[in-house]
């Protein structure tokens, strides 16, 4: 296979966990004969930077020539604690998303046996968790209307019938392959558009009746999701709401630097961790590549290469299991980030039956 992938590694430490996941590809290029064209853009501060814009036209038609994105992460602290600025980096990836129709994002949220004890929650509740959750990922109150003056302010939040329907389609579609329950977190008891989304998704519900739907509400989801998580299977959610519940999410697996995500549209998919650009981190090789690394192993079996991301699940359990992480999961002895990468890409290509020339088939171009 032949691929073309757009590489925007961003701000903090997203370029350095990126590397490790294009070692990881290399590694899956070696082994199976495929090509990876990569085409490395500006994002978020660096583009910033270097183009005065989080993003650039340039960067959105890359985007789109290409078959799919890797994003390494966006953001830097130089541009938080000022209200005054009007060019942020986040404004890069909230535009990507909305040029290319991203308008569902899938976190999977899973604990591994090795890293129970890491998670702040008794093990007995964490054991085999196992869910997804589903975030709207183009409008509601990140893309409404905003405004203020020296002592007021004001976000409007902002739903149609029609992009509730899109995800909560894909969420049946998936729960149909999974557990067959969905649950649907809202504050319909005080939001007008968690009105519409509810009853959008029981008009949808009564459609799919093989499918059971539960209903909770986001204050209760958020106790729940520490108390009892292996009750849900596919959480369903608006935008806000689903950033929330998958940074809170992340303490069950031990690590924010565990959990990969793919954002899908109609025609485009971007594969990004959930972490944060952790600027504190940035340069020291000490970020955990995990996420990212599960990205691409979540992409690959996206585009019908299994045994690929089969192999790559496979090597990060049993870097988990060996203690090769770095320092975030509290092992014995930490690993840099570049020794985790080094070690995946070990494992990936040990039980080749021949030997490879060590042609790097990935290509780059700026």
């Amino acid at each position: 296979m032949v691929m073309k992938i757009a590489v925007l590694p961003g701000d903090g430490i997203g370029p350095e966990i990126l590397v490790q996941s294009l070692k990881v590809l290399k590694a899956i290029s070696l082994k199976f004969g495929h090509k990876f064209i990569i085409s490395n853009c500006l994002i978020g501060a660096e583009s910033i930077k270097k183009n005065g814009l989080p993003i650039t036209q340039e960067t959105i038609n890359i985007c789109k020539s290409s078959d799919t994105i890797l994003l390494g992460a966006v953001g830097d602290p130089l541009y938080d604690n000022d209200p005054q600025i009007k060019i942020r980096p986040e404004q890069g990836l909230l535009e990507l998303r909305k040029h290319l129709g991203l308008y569902c994002n899938m976190r999977p949220i899973k604990t591994y046996k090795k890293l129970l004890k890491v998670s702040p929650i008794k093990q007995s509740f964490i054991k085999n968790v196992n869910f997804v959750i589903f975030r709207e990922l183009t409008s509601g109150i990140y893309f409404g209307k905003k405004w203020r003056s020296q002592d007021e302010a004001y976000d409007t939040c902002t739903y149609n019938k029609d992009i509730i329907k899109k995800i909560a389609i894909k969420a049946f579609e998936t729960a149909r392959q999974r557990k067959k329950k969905i649950t649907l977190v809202d504050k319909a008891n005080v939001l007008e558009t968690s009105r519409l989304w509810r009853e959008t998704v029981k008009e949808i519900a009564q459609k799919n009746q093989d499918i059971k739907v539960d209903y909770i509400f986001i204050d209760n989801a958020s106790m729940q999701i520490v108390l009892k998580p292996r009750q849900f299977d596919i959480l369903l959610t608006d935008n806000m709401f689903g950033d929330i519940l998958s940074d809170e999410a992340s303490v069950i697996t031990g690590s924010l630097g565990l959990l990969p995500s793919v954002s899908f549209g109609d025609h485009y998919s971007l594969y990004e961790p959930v972490h944060g650009s952790f600027p504190q981190a940035k340069g020291k090789n000490i970020a955990n590549p995990l996420g990212s690394i599960l990205s691409v192993s979540l992409m690959l079996e996206n585009f019908g290469l299994k045994k690929e991301s089969f192999l790559i699940n496979r090597a990060v359990n049993e870097s988990i299991n060996l203690g090769i992480t770095t320092q975030d999961l509290n092992t014995k002895k930490s690993c840099t980030t570049s020794e985790v990468g080094e070690f995946l890409f070990t494992s990936i290509l040990k039980k080749r039956k021949r030997i490879i020339k060590k042609n790097d088939n990935i290509k780059s171009k700026k």
